[in-house]
């Protein structure tokens, strides 16, 4: 456990780097399927690299770790009820997520993927929700040194924004609103701060479908030879400022 803290607790100085970040949804004929957000922070490594010679020995041995929170919460419950009530609910609101996590210094891999099954593509859960909460826990020290930081909270705008899904076998949707337009400036406040330093991230949404694509409402698209798969990249940055830029509309053939 203390490897994948270590890990997660790496996750702070991804916010100097350049990274990709990947949004994935695999629809089944039923409507149910996966949702997957994955990130690569491999570039981190030059970081450390830069700080000193001995920089990845610290980091120690290489690292490919699981986190499936349903045993977590089991293993750490006794911690987890020092949390506040509130708080409590966050972690076991990444009740049904797994996190995945692989470091490897010498060979300078960073990357994480967090995801869930849903039953229908109606009820796709807000990730960047979730992802926030959990990574806005405080609680105690004895409490805290248990749960790992999220290294994805900054794909949420800080909780300014909320997205919905929808399906109906023909037609998938995703949409972004602005819900808190104060929290939504601050964001872009802290993005101007940080510009530099993320303007060749990007952000990469994969959806896979049962059927051929028959339309994309964005220009620009790629798809598979098979048309059933559509990859669409916009630049990170321009996501936090714009979220509603990845409203968008997939068609399917009949």
């Amino acid at each position: 456990m203390k490897k994948c803290l270590t890990l997660l607790m790496c996750a702070v100085l991804i916010s100097f780097t350049s990274c990709q970040f990947s949004e994935n949804i695999y629809v089944n004929e039923d409507g149910s399927g996966t949702v997957k957000f994955s990130m690569d922070a491999s570039e981190m490594m030059d970081v450390l690299e830069q700080l000193g010679e001995n920089a990845a020995d610290e980091m120690g041995k290489a690292v490919d770790s699981t986190i499936v929170f349903k045993d977590f919460l089991v293993k750490y419950k006794d911690s987890i009820s020092k949390l506040s009530l509130e708080e409590q609910e966050k972690v076991k609101a990444m009740e049904d997520y797994t996190l995945h996590m692989v470091m490897d210094p010498h060979e300078k891999k960073m990357f994480f993927d967090i995801e869930t099954d849903f039953d229908n593509a109606n009820e796709l859960r807000d990730m960047y929700k979730a992802m926030n909460n959990f990574n806005s826990l405080k609680g105690d020290e004895t409490a805290s040194d248990n749960l790992p930081l999220s290294p994805f909270s900054s794909m949420g705008n800080e909780g300014s924004t909320l997205v919905s899904y929808s399906y109906n076998g023909k037609v998938f949707k995703r949409n972004v609103e602005i819900i808190d337009v104060e929290k939504h400036q601050k964001s872009l406040d802290s993005i101007d701060k940080s510009a530099l330093m993320l303007g060749s991230s990007k952000y990469v949404v994969n959806y896979h479908f049962p059927k051929p694509i028959k339309s994309f409402s964005k220009e620009g698209a790629m798809y598979s030879e098979d048309r059933k798969t559509v990859t669409y990249t916009v630049g990170f940055i321009a996501m936090l400022k714009d979220p509603e830029i990845l409203n968008l509309e997939v068609v399917l053939e009949d």
